[in-house]
Order: structure tokens, then sequence, then C-alpha cells
């Protein structure tokens, strides 16, 4: 791939072979939009009806940037509703985009999908979308899709929203928007290597999503002893007794971390790692829960660390082990546990006396170890997963002028 030169209008990396300058044009000279629907989620239902209909939400929340209908779960319209006055021009086509108009969230306002393959089904383009159906001969199909999410044309976009609390875009504004465009054959090659990168991805969140199913099935059935390890002669361990979480271990509580210089021990909230402090409130194995706000996502950490105010860890173990407490700490409902109206949160004395059923400490390696290496295997394919990621955040960036 070769390197832009100043003032020319073809992006940092291109394929070989390449050499003509691209095209620019205003988004609504060669785009064509259609009128939609403001279909509610009220009128829709995943069961029955005979024609989809694409919501605003779910371009935000679970569509992919090249919709497949098949490979994608798409409400029907209720039969009830009449569609005898939408007119034939207004249903989706292959090729077509679909903008979602609003959004609370800038990076998200005017986030399309290009409409990859229909196969045979009837799509219309619903609540807060627009529907933009580019002229012939100008875009190979597919190319569109990673366009219109290159940084390129999402600050263009950026820049048109309007609003404070929610944001929108509208028809006239997002017309205004430039494009630039290489021959088709250069379209070809990108759409090809980003829709690679797409599969992969895809694939990734798969294994990921395979590993979580797994790993919680075996979670139920190990902590429920639907199944059970044997010792070293093949017999069972014996029988499990059932514990108040203060005989087992203890409860700490994080502390304020300012006054700390920066250093390389981490300090810990209920979302993960803030910043980095020189000292450590602990040091070793512990699990960690949220005391307020997010209270049901128990952490597993090994080493030197310090938790904020919002966080416990536990510490003193008396004959149980950390990793097998940790598997135990996601089996619990910690929400039936909450103790506030508003802002979720649980007490000290009220994580103590959860009753929790544990086995021996052989029996609770042996669950904590295979349970563990599931966990790591997942933490291993999710970096694999941000790797891909970052390499499609590269191309993006760069492979569009």
């Amino acid at each position: 791939m070769t390197e832009k030169l100043k003032g020319k209008n073809f992006p940092t990396l291109r394929f070989p072979g390449f050499e003509a300058e691209w095209e620019v044009k205003k988004l609504g000279d060669i785009m064509d939009f259609k009128v939609t629907n403001s279909f509610s989620r009220e009128n829709l239902n995943y069961e029955t009806g005979t024609v989809k209909n694409i919501h605003y939400g779910d371009i935000h929340t679970k569509f992919q940037t090249l919709f497949d209908v098949e490979q994608e779960k798409v409400p029907y319209i209720n039969t009830d509703i009449s569609l005898l006055r939408i007119s034939e021009d207004f249903f989706c086509k292959e090729g077509d985009i679909v903008f979602a108009d609003a959004s609370e969230d800038l990076n998200d306002v005017g986030k399309s999908i290009e409409i990859l393959n229909l196969r045979g089904e009837k799509v219309l383009a619903g609540l807060h979308t627009m529907l933009a159906r580019p002229h012939k001969d100008y875009f190979h199909k597919g190319f569109n899709g990673f366009l219109l999410t290159s940084d390129n044309v999402r600050n263009q976009i950026k820049k048109e929203a309007q609003g404070s609390k929610v944001l929108s875009i509208n028809v006239g504004r997002i017309s205004k928007i430039e494009l630039s465009i290489p021959s088709i054959e250069e379209q070809y090659k990108i759409t090809v290597l980003l829709s690679l990168i797409d599969k992969r991805l895809a694939t990734q969140r798969k294994i990921i999503s395979h590993l979580q199913t797994s790993i919680r099935s075996y979670r139920e059935k190990l902590l429920s002893q639907e199944i059970r390890f044997n010792n070293e002669k093949g017999n069972n361990f014996p029988e499990w007794e059932t514990k108040k979480i203060k005989h087992i271990l203890k409860i700490g509580s994080g502390r304020d971390y300012k006054h700390l210089d920066v250093g390389n021990i981490p300090v810990y909230g209920t979302g993960g790692v803030i910043t980095f402090v020189n000292s450590f409130l602990y040091d070793g194995e512990t699990v960690c829960i949220g005391r307020k706000g997010t209270i049901d996502k128990p952490m597993y950490f090994n080493g030197k660390l310090w938790t904020v105010d919002t966080l416990f860890y536990t510490h003193s173990f008396n004959n149980c082990i950390p990793k097998f407490i940790f598997q135990i700490f996601q089996r619990i409902n910690w929400k039936e546990h909450n103790e506030a109206s508003g802002v979720p949160s649980l007490s000290k004395n009220t994580i103590e006396n959860i009753s929790v059923t544990i086995p021996s400490v052989k029996e609770q390696t042996k669950i904590g170890d295979f349970l563990s290496s599931i966990d790591e295997k997942i933490e291993t394919e999710k970096n694999i997963l941000a790797q891909y990621e970052l390499q499609k955040k590269y191309l993006l960036a760069n492979l569009f002028a």
C-alpha cells in the first residue's frame, strides 16, 4: 500500500495499481431519500408478520454495518396495521442506507447500516430513521457501509448534529456531507478487505459467546452438585456444608486514594481500573463486589491493589479458595439483596449473612481451577477481539480519503 501525497485527494493507505484521485460528491447529490414510518415498539413483534421494520434503536445497539436480514433479529410490523398506502418505492432495497437520525450520544447520531441482503423479505425503515437510495453506478455493493463509518464522514456528521440532551440530524443536514469516492474497482478492494475483517470479528464474538455460555452451564452444574469431581482415588469428596459468608472470609472496605502519589498499583472501582497509585490496600488473591452502583459484577484479582469506597474486597479466607469464592459470588443473585430504592447498594452486614454451600478445600480447588481456566480463555479471546477491533479502526481511519 502507498502513502498519501500532500494535497492529493486519496487515502493514506492504498492498494497497488490505483493512482487516480478520488472524486468528491455531496451525499445529497448522489443519494435520494425515501419516506420512512414512525411505528413505535408497541407496533412491532418478533413472532408473526409479513413486513419487517428497522427501528433506530436496533441500528444503535444490534445491527451489523452490512445488514443481512437473515443474520439479524428484525421485528415484524403487527398484522393489524394496514400498509396499503405505503408505496413500493419506500420499501428497502439492497444497497440502500438506513441512518438513525437521533441519539443521546454524539458518537451514535447519524449511525448507519447498508442493506446488503434482503433474501426476498419485505423491509421498511422505521421510527427515527432516514432511508437513502444511492444512484446507480456510483458504489460497489457494501462500500457505503464502511465509507459512512470512516472518521472523515463521522466527523462531518457530528458537526451537523443538533440538540442538547437528544442529538439529531435531518435530511437537509446529512445531504451536505461530502463523500470521497474512488473507482468501482478500488471500492471493491476496500470492501473485500473490510468485509473479511468483519467476518473475523463476528467469528471472534461467537467464540466468546460460546465460551460464556459454556462457563455459565458448567458453573451452574458444578455449584448445584449436578456434576462433581472425584478425589485422587476416584471416590466422592465429602458432603458440602452450608455456611454464612462471615464464617469463611472477611469483607474489607475501600478507601479514598487521592492523597497518594502516582505509581503502578491499580485502583479499582466497580467499573474497573480508575488510576494508579504508589501504595496498596491489599496484596494477594481477593474477590471484589460493588458496595454501591454496580453490585452484581464480582471481580477476581491477585496482587497489590487499592479499592475505592464503592467496592468491597475480601480477605482472611478460612478453608475456602478465592477462585472458588469468585464462582460462588457469580452465582449469587445480588440484586435480591439490594438495600436501596434508588442507586443499588449492599452493606457489609448483608453480604456477611448470605448463606453459601461449599465443598472441601480440595474440591473447591478443582472447581475453581477448572472454571478459572475457562475464564482465562475468555479473557484471551477478548484480547484477540480487541486487537481485531483496533485493526479495523486503523483501516477505517486510513483507507478512506
